[in-house]
């Protein structure tokens, strides 16, 4: 807001007001300029923070190449490689020699130190799966042992009962088949009682 002014008699006021001055991006507040309306860099560069981003970039890559560069990009991706410009000057600036590529490489050893602990961890798994099976299969056939002696032992029993009631029961059939029949008593005939009396 631009300063007010104020003139006229008491009884009425006019209220005078200078337009607002444009806020500077970063790239023309490092360049001390004055920020055009369609700047290109005002999108990415805001006025915080962006003298100080843009300052790296221009010391890396150059502004105008990085003009040159936004002019061949489509504005829907430009703020992506605006991103990618800044973090390349950041390690770039960070790291001379191998600017980004040291972070990369950081992250891919990180990567390979993480791919060698979850293969060591899925080895574990797999072991400890291995020996849950065999404990399992192991207990399953002492199961299928005490079950089958049990059955054994049963078998016996049972097949010792059946031939204790099939011997019982032939011996009942023999017997009712071959009774003794009663023998009958001998009674004196009629003829030895006459003798007995002729002798007398």
């Amino acid at each position: 807001m631009g300063k007010r002014f104020t003139a006229g008699d008491e009884d009425q006021a006019v209220v005078i007001t200078s337009p607002s001055p444009i806020a500077r991006c970063g790239a023309c507040k490092f360049f001390r300029r004055k920020c055009v309306p369609g700047c290109i860099f005002a999108p990415h560069f805001r006025c915080d923070q962006g003298a100080t981003k843009f300052a790296a970039v221009h010391k890396v890559f150059g502004a105008s190449n990085v003009y040159k560069l936004l002019l061949h990009i489509p504005v829907n991706r430009r703020h992506a490689a605006v991103v990618t410009i800044s973090y390349q000057a950041q390690a770039r600036l960070s790291d001379p020699v191998y600017g980004c590529v040291s972070t990369l490489l950081s992250l891919q050893r990180q990567v390979e130190s993480l791919q060698s602990e979850v293969a060591i961890v899925q080895a574990q798994l797999r072991n400890i799966r291995l020996a849950m099976l065999n404990a399992l299969q192991s207990s399953s056939s002492q199961q299928m042992a005490v079950l089958q002696s049990t059955y054994s032992n049963n078998s016996a029993a049972s097949n010792n009962l059946i031939n204790i009631l099939t011997f019982t029961s032939n011996f009942d059939i023999a017997s009712s088949s071959h009774s003794v029949e009663p023998l009958p008593l001998s009674q004196p005939s009629h003829d030895e009682d006459e003798d007995e009396d002729e002798d007398e």
